[in-house]
């Protein structure tokens, strides 16, 4: 395989990932999304691994930047995804209720 061939299919492959993201993301219900989302942290964690071990290959100085990218983006993924899970479990949470004021008995 030549390397304009291997390129070619590396794009085919970018581009079908996409559009199956984009179809799967699209049926999913706006009220579901953000628990799914959220409880996809693991996967993005992944893809951060993944991110990491291309940039220790990484030799020309545009893979070392485009790595340093995928790095960047997959550690925002993660830190976003944990960050709307806390906001919204906060959403669930009770309210802290001022206790009831005291009457003095004794006065009377």
């Amino acid at each position: 395989m030549t390397e304009t061939e291997a390129l070619l299919a590396a794009v085919t492959v970018f581009v079908l990932a996409i559009l199956c993201g984009f179809a799967v993301i699209s049926k999913v219900p706006a009220t579901l999304h953000t628990p799914l989302m959220s409880g996809a942290n693991s996967i993005h964690g992944i893809v951060l691994v993944g991110a990491m071990f291309i940039a220790v290959e990484a030799t020309t100085p545009i893979s070392q930047i485009l790595s340093l990218i995928a790095v960047a983006f997959a550690t925002m993924n993660v830190v976003g995804g944990y960050v709307v899970t806390d906001r919204m479990l906060q959403m669930f949470r009770k309210k802290p209720t001022a206790p009831a004021p005291k009457t003095d008995q004794a006065e009377g």
